[in-house]
């Protein structure tokens, strides 16, 4: 008997202990564009926060890094190729992997953020195609193909899905008719189920978790819907079309771009997509399998620069009038903005950083009443091509990528 009550007490110790392995991943730890980092400057410069280096080698891209304790990884295209990059902190090459042909067309170069997890690295490329890559050994795990796999449709400016990791499973949307959306093994990359969707392309986007009580909802947009299906069983549960466009003028460009991620706060699901309905709150049912339209504003057109909301307040960038803006979560309503262009917009330590398409980088204050202020703001002048992709705030860095360049900026407190 006591060995029996010693056993389970082992047992309930370590079922108790068990944590699930941490994920690195695009715009932060839930995806909503906040970084946990804390003692930062709040004000920088006039030249900006001293850069730490810079490296010119990683290829043309517009991804993002993400950051895993002393690597970072990235990936870039090199004569059509794509490649993941894996630098240390101090930004040198410590080592790179070939993985197949690039997106060549519009835009040319990679697109995703790696998603990582313990030793594992799950990386998409502009083509569609999903590879897990062993950190340690360098090697692929396993591959899945756009085409031959999943039979996917291509939108016309490339895959540019950041891969969603939950538990065991990763989450994928080629598009197409059957296999439209996906969750696979993120161990084995077998199926674990998948679901017809609207039978519509990807969108550009990269999924999110909307976490209730009693299930999880995997929410992502294809051409011309946002669909909400069970994390869990990959049953679909509900679609908020984006009707904006009319079905007779919808073709491949034309009102099918949705790059920004969900948010969800509870119950209460924001989205700022202008090239679909732009600004809108859905209220979720009890048991998610329903959704309540509360408000659309057609002001917050924002395309790709991402979306956060702190306290009751909405912050996105604008494309008509192209300002950083911020609206009332309840109403939607407008409640301030700031005149300095359309871009990328994240935040930490209750400071916001915005990088412009213009390539400027601000330092942004903001109060609890939606009020905002630019503090500080220099010019990215290395780099090539276009300014679209997300800042990055990992211990105390601020890392940057412009084309070919990525950069680390010291934006600590002495």
């Amino acid at each position: 008997m006591k060995i029996l009550s010693f056993l389970l007490v082992v047992a309930l110790f370590y079922t108790c202990s068990a944590q699930p392995e941490k994920v690195y991943q695009w715009r932060g730890e839930n995806r909503n564009g906040i970084f946990s980092e804390k003692n930062l400057l709040k004000e920088w410069p006039e030249n900006g926060p001293e850069m730490l280096w810079n490296n010119q080698e990683i290829g043309n891209g517009y991804g993002s890094p993400v950051v895993v304790g002393d690597k970072i990884y990235i990936t870039g295209e090199i004569d059509s190729l794509a490649q993941l990059f894996c630098l240390g902190l101090d930004g040198k090459i410590i080592w790179k992997k070939e993985l197949g042909k690039e997106w060549m067309k519009n835009f040319p170069g990679s697109r995703p953020e790696p998603t990582v997890a313990g030793n594992l690295i799950y990386v998409g490329t502009g083509m569609g195609n999903l590879f897990c890559v062993d950190s340690k050994t360098h090697e692929t795990v396993w591959k899945k193909d756009f085409i031959s796999d999943f039979n996917g449709q291509y939108p016309m400016f490339g895959h540019s899905e950041a891969p969603l990791i939950d538990g065991n499973k990763i989450f994928w949307f080629p598009g197409g008719k059957e296999f439209n959306v996906v969750a696979l093994d993120r161990f084995t990359g077998n199926l674990i189920w998948s679901n017809k969707g609207m039978g519509e392309r990807s969108a550009y986007n990269s999924p999110n978790l909307i976490q209730l009580p009693g299930r999880k909802i995997l929410a992502g947009f294809t051409a011309y819907e946002l669909l909400g299906l069970d994390a869990e069983t990959g049953n679909l549960l509900w679609v908020n079309a984006q009707d904006n466009t009319p079905l007779e003028k919808r073709d491949m460009g034309v009102g099918d771009t949705h790059s920004n991620t969900v948010i969800s706060d509870g119950n209460a699901v924001f989205y700022v997509e202008g090239d679909g309905n732009c600004g809108v709150r859905l209220d979720l049912s009890a048991d998610g399998a329903d959704i309540t339209e509360v408000w659309r504003n057609p002001d917050m057109d924002g395309y790709m620069g991402g979306i956060v909301k702190i306290g009751n307040y909405i912050y996105s960038c604008g494309s008509a009038k192209k300002e950083l803006k911020c609206n009332d979560a309840t109403t939607g309503q407008k409640v301030d903005s700031l005149q300095i262009g359309i871009g990328a917009l994240i935040a930490a330590d209750e400071m916001f950083y915005y990088y412009t398409q213009r390539g400027d980088l601000s330092l942004i204050s903001y109060n609890g009443e939606g009020k905002m202020k630019q503090v500080s703001s220099f010019k990215i002048k290395l780099g090539t091509k276009e300014h679209f992709a997300h800042p990055v705030i990992s211990g105390g860095v601020l890392y940057q990528r412009h084309g070919n360049t990525l950069m680390a900026f010291d934006i600590r407190k002495k």
